[in-house]
């Protein structure tokens, strides 16, 4: 049994890792708001197809309803789609530090939302955290060439985190009700998936696909690991060993993408960039320890 959640808890980890750098690949010809309504619609639909197969019950009340519409929107749409913006400015890696800062993101959502109190260490890691992050951008900055393109990134990135930490509230309260998770995120891509059409509609953004070998296999990752495998290993990790203990997989991710942006983007270290990484992760485990 050890190794058995052990598997899954390393899975988990390498392939939302991954997946930062995997985005990089529908990056180009394709409006990244197009290729986010691909990998939604096709995750959707699979899930749907998972929940018949597994004879999960799909029908839900309005009030559901609006929670898969607010989780959708804000998770499985605009989320995506700014991070998939941010990755045309930022390397992946990067962005995938950014992204850590949902822990603490969501702590406080939830404390406004949920009413669940906030510890002091808790915020001494989310400051921590934020410095991390100034020392790990502050060599970017001083090129002034540059300055334009990393601010931008990081403020469309922070964004997507504020957007994904608040689809977050909304699936808690789904997730309360009782509701598969199965269930939940195949209504919540698919509102993801429609929100997103309607936003193209009203840009006039044009419908194009990429026909290469490249996009097409970071497409089916997106889909089928990033977006569904991933998070089934995700949830039976949580049964086997509860959610406080598998959220030390977010320590992690940040390593895995900033390794492979190192390996396969260029990303150049330096030291003050490493001192910020190390103070960034530090961040994030004060932010868990308290709630583990």
């Amino acid at each position: 049994m050890k190794y058995h959640y052990l598997f899954l808890y390393f899975v988990t980890v390498f392939i939302w890792g991954s997946t930062w750098l995997v985005i990089t690949f529908q990056l180009g010809s394709v409006d990244p708001i197009v290729s986010v309504i691909y990998r939604m619609s096709l995750a959707s639909l699979l899930m749907f197809s998972l929940c018949k197969a597994k004879r999960i019950d799909t029908t839900a009340s309005v009030r559901d309803h609006i929670l898969f519409l607010a989780q959708g929107t804000l998770t499985f749409g605009i989320n995506f789609w700014l991070i998939y913006i941010s990755e045309t400015y930022l390397t992946s890696g990067l962005i995938a530090v950014i992204f850590s800062l949902i822990l603490f993101f969501n702590i406080v959502n939830a404390k406004i939302f949920l009413g669940r109190p906030i510890d002091k260490l808790v915020l001494i890691g989310g400051l921590i955290g934020l410095l991390g992050l100034f020392l790990l951008f502050s060599p970017e900055l001083t090129k002034p060439s540059s300055q334009t393109d990393i601010l931008s990134g990081f403020l469309i990135a922070i964004t997507a985190v504020a957007c994904a930490s608040l689809g977050n509230i909304a699936a808690i309260k789904t997730g309360l009700a009782g509701h598969s998770v199965w269930k939940i995120n195949a209504w919540s891509t698919c509102y993801g998936a429609t929100t997103l059409i309607l936003i193209a509609q009203l840009t006039g953004t044009q419908f194009s696909f990429e026909y290469s070998v490249e996009y097409i296999l970071s497409l089916m990752y997106l889909v089928v690991f990033g977006t569904i495998l991933a998070f089934g290993a995700y949830l039976k990790l949580m049964i086997l060993i509860g959610p406080e203990r598998a959220s030390y997989g977010a320590l992690l991710i940040p390593f895995v993408a900033i390794t492979l942006s190192t390996i396969f983007e260029g990303y150049q270290w330096s030291s003050i960039a490493l001192l910020g990484f190390l103070l960034a992760a530090f961040g994030n485990y004060l932010v868990l320890k308290k709630n583990v």
